[in-house]
């Protein structure tokens, strides 16, 4: 069996991979070779690995087609985990409407393209959601919060001109409801290994009614177990995925962000299966289920490869 996959990262963000020890040790015991590798380390051989792992190539949000490029590449000499038209389709927000189309409830969103007129936009947007006290403006793609910020309605003529400031940077925009649900429950990460549900966590709060952001540090996450209606959801959206690009397996990872609604009912904010951190210090033997499904999905690449 061919158990070799580079755990593709980058130099600026391992240091903030807090999955990456734990899941290193975890591939070991499951006869799994792991290798450390950076994504734009460019005399690495792909094609050496039985499979290439994205876990933490955070450092793409300022070189996205290069990224792509690369990910293309490492797809032509070998198996990217999860594949490419998943990378495609996940990096950039817009998937919220895909998810919305296929019955998933997600948080309500509206897209700003960059040929809009930002005030047109945010106005239709205001008058779309009268009840909507707070509203949150964010590029479609990025990472790490960067420019997502929290606006009062009050604050019209600043959040219009945070939307001409990312159309003028070449992103759409995507204007959400603020949820204020949030600031009492938190937000859930649910975290899917193969399909199947491991584990997650509570994420506090992160967009301060002043429009900052309190980075997302460990300290701001704690261990806790999905309610049944958050696991449906989460569920549904994994499998809307499987279907929407065709694909013939269930993802090998992915992180479902859920909040609750102004009537308490789970809705998806976020849903992350390209590159998530995935919270394994806080799920005793998370790491362990992850290195199984790897372990699993590698015998499946064998015995394809076998058999083709």
């Amino acid at each position: 069996m061919g158990n070799h996959v580079a755990l593709a990262t980058d130099m600026t963000s391992l240091p903030i991979d807090y999955d990456m020890p734990l899941l290193l040790e975890a591939c070991k015991e499951a006869g799994v070779r792991a290798e450390i590798c950076s994504w734009e380390d460019p005399d690495i051989d792909w094609g050496a690995f039985d499979a290439v792992l994205l876990r933490s190539p955070w450092s793409y949000v300022e070189q996205l087609p290069r990224f792509l490029r690369w990910c293309e590449r490492v797809t032509s000499v070998t198996h990217l985990l999860n594949p490419l038209p998943v990378v495609r389709w996940n990096l950039d927000k817009s998937y919220l409407g895909d998810l919305d189309a296929a019955g998933v409830p997600v948080v309500p969103s509206s897209f700003v393209a960059p040929e809009a007129e930002p005030a047109d936009a945010l106005r239709a947007f205001l008058e779309r959601y009268p009840d909507a006290a707070e509203f949150v403006v964010k590029p479609t793609v990025g990472a790490y919060s960067r420019d997502v910020q929290r606006f009062s309605r009050a604050q019209e003529p600043d959040a219009t001109r945070h939307i001409a400031k990312l159309l003028e940077q070449g992103c759409d925009a995507l204007i959400q409801p603020y949820m204020d649900a949030i600031d009492r429950d938190g937000e859930t990460d649910l975290i899917y290994f193969d399909g199947e549900y491991s584990h997650a966590i509570r994420k506090r709060a992160l967009l301060l009614p002043d429009g900052t952001v309190d980075v997302p540090t460990q300290d701001a996450r704690t261990a806790r177990d999905a309610a049944p209606d958050e696991r449906a959801v989460a569920s549904a959206a994994l499998k809307a995925v499987v279907a929407r690009l065709d694909l013939e397996r269930p993802l090998l990872y992915g992180r479902v962000d859920l909040i609750r609604d102004g009537e308490g009912r789970p809705v998806l904010l976020e849903l992350e299966v390209c590159e998530p951190s995935l919270s394994m210090p806080f799920a005793e033997g998370s790491a362990h289920r992850f290195a199984r499904a790897i372990a699993a999905r590698l015998e499946d690449i064998s015995r394809t490869r076998k058999n083709g």
